[in-house]
């Protein structure tokens, strides 16, 4: 069955582009880095019972999301996607069916944004589906966007809407790839990481790496409408903004933009027009360590990194 699934998966793949020299056939892919600033490489490894429940989802829709992920990853960077190698243990009953359906879900995702799949695995155990992707990108002219340098003065910027996306986006979301070569373009990011763990957590790794602390504006955080709803349908106390702050997997740019080009970027809006995406400064970054709330008022109050990490002994 193996051998037919490679056999359809060839026959499936679009031609590859010039600077995939070896593509799936060989043991390993070969690419063509000559003309490229630098090769970034990311990986993300999605399991059935913890990122998604394959009896609840459509397969296609998790086949997306696992590329999605990867690509969020390349976009925090201000990379450009090359290719990407697809590695699936299958549940052996219907496992022939089901990776057809999590390319079928990848694939005009892959092709969207100019990743070609260059090769992978694929293996059957007795065990839930694990679907693990690496995702390689080129550095633009820019160089690549790090986590690093924040500077204090620099404004706290962040792309779309947070929060509920367990209600969908998770799944569905577009990885900001094209916004981040964009904005890199034609303003001076400092800074960069995408959300996927929750915006106070993740906001306090980048510190973190930047040796710097945050100032935010509670008020300013652009708040999804599918916060609002989680919010009324969880019998809890965690208001829309406690969702936007720490649910996680929004995949939207956090960013550390110079203080001047912030204020030009809300004011132009570009990625309205172009990508139908609003850029909302947030905040400040700040040389005193730990992230804070002020109020108009300038009253302050320390916010704990709150998000979404694994555990385990």
């Amino acid at each position: 069955m193996e051998a037919q699934f490679i056999a359809w998966l060839r026959s499936r793949l679009p031609a590859p582009p010039a600077s995939l020299l070896i593509g799936p056939g060989d043991d390993a892919a070969v690419i063509d880095t000559a003309k490229m600033a630098g090769m970034v490489a990311t990986t993300d490894m999605l399991m059935d019972g913890v990122d998604f429940r394959l009896s609840q989802v459509d397969p296609r829709r998790i086949g997306r999301k696992a590329l999605a992920v990867n690509l969020s990853d390349l976009a925090a960077m201000g990379s450009e996607p090359v290719a990407a190698l697809v590695s699936l243990s299958l549940p052996r009953s219907g496992g022939f069916a089901l990776a057809r359906e999590l390319y079928e879900g990848l694939l005009p995702l892959a092709e969207e944004f100019g990743a070609a799949i260059a090769g992978g695995d694929t293996n059957a155990w007795d065990g839930p589906l694990v679907i693990s992707i690496t995702a390689l990108g080129r550095t633009t002219s820019r160089g690549p966007l790090l986590r690093s340098g924040a500077k204090a003065g620099d404004a706290v910027v962040v792309t779309g809407e947070l929060g509920g996306s367990i209600l969908g986006k998770h799944f569905d979301f577009t990885p900001r790839v094209r916004e981040a070569i964009a904005l890199a373009s034609r303003y001076e990011i400092h800074a960069a990481m995408d959300i996927s763990d929750g915006l106070l957590l993740d906001l306090s790794r980048l510190c973190a790496e930047s040796g710097c602390g945050a100032e935010l504006e509670l008020s300013a955080i652009p708040i999804a409408a599918a916060a609002y709803q989680l919010a009324e349908l969880q019998a809890d106390s965690c208001s829309a903004l406690d969702h936007a702050v720490a649910d996680g997997e929004d995949f939207e740019l956090l960013l550390a933009l110079a203080a001047n080009d912030a204020a030009n970027a809300e004011r132009d809006q570009p990625l309205l027009a172009e990508h139908g995406v609003r850029l909302t400064p947030i905040g400040r970054f700040i040389s005193e360590a730990g992230i804070w709330s002020v109020d108009a008022a300038g009253v302050r109050e320390k916010l704990e990194p709150r998000g979404y990490q694994h555990q385990f002994d």
